[in-house]
């Protein structure tokens, strides 16, 4: 993510004050009752970012009444970046993808995930970070995604909504987004580290075919993301299990703290928890995540 520092540049010459979003509410999770209130809001939009599975697209086969499809995997929300897999677009494409759904900087967006388990939920997480990162706080993700909707007995359409493409101007934030050498200096300086992956690949047992070597940043700490959702209620987690599970890692939620996993998804998890649900706004993520870091041989790992 090297080439973000002359793209915030860029974006504060152009931002010329856009007003951010009157936010609909301040909750980063909301359930299906306050959507369901909130569905004919002019100012809201549902964002569906179900993936095709098996050849069936979700979205098709029904969805929340109005939302519009921008699936995980394939719309367009990560890309390669100077050969990092899975990083935040450049400025000019995110912006794109963003304002062709009709999203424009005074819109509140709910995010929709399908709601089965923590890696999926994790598209959300990830895309609501995306949008902290690009500037824009109007953001929420539904607690359980459609499988809270579905729990809720939620209104549920076939279809299919085309927004008219709008303007969404992007200011990078550097209160969000973790750099190399930020994770650097955060060694340096004692800033805690939270590893998201699951516990065998913390312990360099094993490791993503994106990394190049096993391992975890040194001195880093463990909360692998499943800890964070309740698959089998499709619920994340609430501020007093989080602060448990800080508490167990010897974090505190008034520190520093950098997240990361292996190309920025599972750690925006830890990081969502940790920033939005339990308020430690001192949390930063790291996307490069350990495919930036374990690039380079002479970066140090810990076995």
């Amino acid at each position: 993510m090297r080439a973000l520092s002359a793209l915030a540049l860029a974006t504060t010459l152009i931002w010329g004050g856009v007003a951010s979003a009157e936010r609909l509410t301040d909750q980063p999770l909301v359930d299906a009752a306050w959507l369901q209130q909130h569905l004919d809001n002019e100012s809201l939009v549902v964002l569906d970012i179900r993936d095709v599975v098996q050849n069936a697209n979700p979205y098709e086969q029904g969805h929340i009444p109005g939302a519009v499809s921008a699936p995980y995997s394939s719309a367009g929300w990560r890309t390669e970046v100077q050969g990092v897999p899975g990083q935040l677009p450049p400025l000019e494409q995110i912006q794109a993808l963003i304002g062709n759904l009709g999203i424009d900087n005074d819109a509140h967006v709910v995010i929709v995930p399908s709601g089965t388990d923590s890696s999926e939920f994790g598209g959300a997480t990830r895309i609501y970070w995306t949008f902290k990162t690009l500037g824009h706080d109007a953001v929420s993700i539904l607690d359980g995604g459609w499988r809270g909707w579905q729990a809720a007995s939620g209104e549920v359409s076939a279809d299919p909504v085309k927004r008219e493409p709008k303007q969404f101007l992007a200011k990078i934030r550097d209160e969000y987004l973790a750099t190399t050498a930020d994770v650097e200096k955060a060694l340096q300086d004692g800033v805690k580290l939270v590893d998201g992956r699951p516990v065998d690949q913390y312990e360099g047992k094993a490791k993503s075919p994106v990394v190049r070597a096993a391992g975890t940043i040194p001195g880093s700490a463990n909360i692998p993301h499943s800890k964070f959702y309740d698959a089998e209620k499709g619920r994340f987690a609430t501020r007093e299990e989080i602060e448990v599970l800080a508490r167990e890692a010897g974090l505190s939620l008034d520190e520093d703290i950098i997240t990361f996993c292996n190309t920025g998804h599972w750690a925006s998890i830890p990081w969502f928890a940790l920033s939005e649900v339990a308020g430690n706004k001192k949390t930063r993520m790291y996307d490069g995540s350990m495919a930036e870091w374990a690039a380079d041989p002479s970066r140090p790992l810990q076995y």
